[in-house]
């Protein structure tokens, strides 16, 4: 492959060429290095170590998305705790005002 033919990225027909940002490029480049990476890789492996695998991956998803649902629900109760105890606060008298009090001091 010649350098052009590597640098060239495919355009859609109906659009007009733009002219692409280097980072951006650089950034495309990677995803695409990283994505025939793990294609190599997953090449190498027996296909049932990579049906395994797939699967211990979506468990331990599972399980983050468990305790995650676990966390969120415990932190509703302890917020419905507390909001009571706020608004009875409420209904107290002020400690300060236009009031006085006497104090009778020995």
């Amino acid at each position: 492959m010649s350098e052009e033919q590597v640098t060239q990225l495919p355009e859609p027909e109906n659009e007009a060429p733009k002219k692409a940002n280097p980072v951006d490029e650089f950034v495309e480049h990677q995803k695409r290095a990283l994505d025939e990476t793990g294609k190599a890789i997953e090449s190498l492996l027996p296909p049932d170590f990579v049906a395994h695998a797939k699967e211990a991956q979506k468990e331990f998803l599972a399980g983050f998305k468990v305790l995650a649902d676990t966390f969120i629900d415990e932190m509703e109760k302890v917020a419905k705790k507390v909001e009571p105890a706020e608004k009875s606060d409420d209904d107290k008298p002020a400690t300060t005002g236009k009031t006085k009090v006497k104090v009778q001091v020995e």
